[in-house]
């Protein structure tokens, strides 16, 4: 049954031009929804269609139909960007080996006009949809130490449980706030240090600023690298070989956001 679904979508993705982008939730960002849209508009500058699958533990609960039709259950919100509520929806195609890679395909039929499918959903649902190395995650964090922390713990859970070793991070904060730049120094470190992995790159969103204000070189080249690490098709190929939720390795440190 296992290599049927796997041949299915492997065909399914076959000619398709879809890029897969995971981004980790954090609860504790409180300007979330400005990140997600600014990289929305990083890929609209790239004549991209990117659709939000929106599965945060904050996240609006899916309408009643979206297991039956989940095409009917997206919202367009621009010319370039659509939307769907997801919370829990990943859990609800979980197979008998703990993998919901299976969700994907049902995105991917619901939306086939998208380039991008941008899954926001908590580490531990990631796992289980993204058990393989071909994605990038992406972190989400701001100024407070909390969210720090809960980015690192976002990176270690899917390090050690889907094998996922890089890692992007985009910051609710002005720019120029000089802590930023120590956050993501610390991150880095700790990534690199503690759990062999690496914070590849890093940018910065002001929550405050207007909708018209020109995005920053630094957030464009974020969105390129995430789509440069996931190249069509790609999130699929391994996606029924790999074994999800592997056993943590044992890290015996606390993480402290320094300041």
């Amino acid at each position: 049954m296992i290599q049927d679904q796997a041949h299915g979508l492997r065909r399914l993705f076959a000619a398709s031009n879809q890029r897969f982008v995971p981004v980790v939730s954090n609860p504790r960002v409180m300007g979330a929804g400005a990140l997600l849209e600014g990289l929305c508009a990083a890929f609209a500058e790239l004549n991209l269609q990117t659709l939000v699958v929106d599965a945060g533990e904050h996240s609006p609960l899916p309408s009643e139909l979206a297991q039956v039709d989940l095409s009917n259950c997206i919202e367009r919100l621009s010319p370039r960007v659509s939307y769907v509520a997801a919370r829990g929806l990943p859990l609800r195609h979980t197979n008998a080996s703990g993998s919901a890679a299976s969700f994907l395909e049902a995105v991917a039929e619901a939306a086939p006009d998208a380039d991008v499918i941008l899954l926001h959903a908590p580490a531990a649902e990631l796992a289980r949809v993204v058990a393989l190395r071909e994605v990038r995650p992406l972190l989400l964090a701001d100024a407070d130490p909390h969210s720090v922390t809960e980015a690192y713990a976002g990176m270690k859970w899917l390090s050690q449980r889907a094998g996922l070793m890089v890692y992007s991070l985009l910051m609710a904060c002005h720019p120029q706030l000089r802590v930023a730049t120590r956050i993501a120094q610390q991150l880095h470190a700790c990534a690199d240090g503690f759990l062999g992995a690496v914070l590849r790159d890093w940018a910065c969103l002001d929550p405050k600023a207007s909708h018209n204000a020109p995005l920053t070189p630094e957030l464009r080249h974020l969105a390129r690298e995430l789509l440069l690490a996931a190249p069509p098709g790609a999130a699929i190929d391994a996606a029924f070989d790999a074994t999800p939720l592997r056993p943590a390795r044992t890290v015996s440190h606390p993480f402290i956001a320094a300041h």
